[in-house]
């Protein structure tokens, strides 16, 4: 009976170190690896605006020295992200009624699309290509809308979604 209780606890031991993982906290640097081609690798987490991870994987730094900061993978996409964002404005928000969204011309040449559905159904509530007569605007009645999480989604020519969390009062 002994042996049976001794087996168990090395199951579980051997699975808490397969899955276990050291996470750095904020501003230490990330745990690295050397594998056997020589390139020095970090553990990389990424988050998207909500604060979900969207990626968990490896980075290669720079160099073989660990004092050395990471690649930052993300910056351009980021500042892509960043750019398509300063070109859009939606108001108000929260809505009560109409939802107002302008883009810039820049953005005019990357969207396919502007849809929104609601956060707990992900069933389209409205759905407009862009065609060249919507002048880079679009606006949303929304009055007939339940209070509550609506997602605004910008589908682009590229493949890419992006999207923002619209409140309705």
């Amino acid at each position: 009976m002994n042996l049976n209780k001794l087996y168990l606890t090395g199951v579980i031991l051997t699975s808490q170190s397969i899955f276990s993982q050291s996470v750095p906290n904020p501003g230490e640097q990330p745990e690295t690896t050397l594998p056997g081609d020589g390139q020095l690798q970090a553990i990389v987490f990424k988050y998207d605006d909500a604060g979900n991870q969207v990626y968990r994987g490896y980075a290669i730094l720079q160099g073989k020295s660990t004092q050395e900061e990471p690649q930052n993978v993300q910056t351009q996409n980021t500042s892509q992200e960043d750019q398509f964002w300063l070109g859009i404005q939606i108001y108000p928000v929260p809505v009560k009624d109409i939802l107002n969204i302008t883009w810039n011309e820049e953005n005019n040449d990357l969207i396919e699309s502007v849809s929104l559905y609601q956060h707990t159904t992900m069933t389209f509530l409205f759905q407009q290509k862009n065609y060249p007569n919507l002048n880079r605007q679009v606006q949303i009645n929304m009055s007939s809308y339940y209070m509550g999480v609506y997602v605004l989604s910008f589908q682009l020519k590229d493949g890419r979604v992006m999207t923002r969390n619209i409140i309705k009062e």
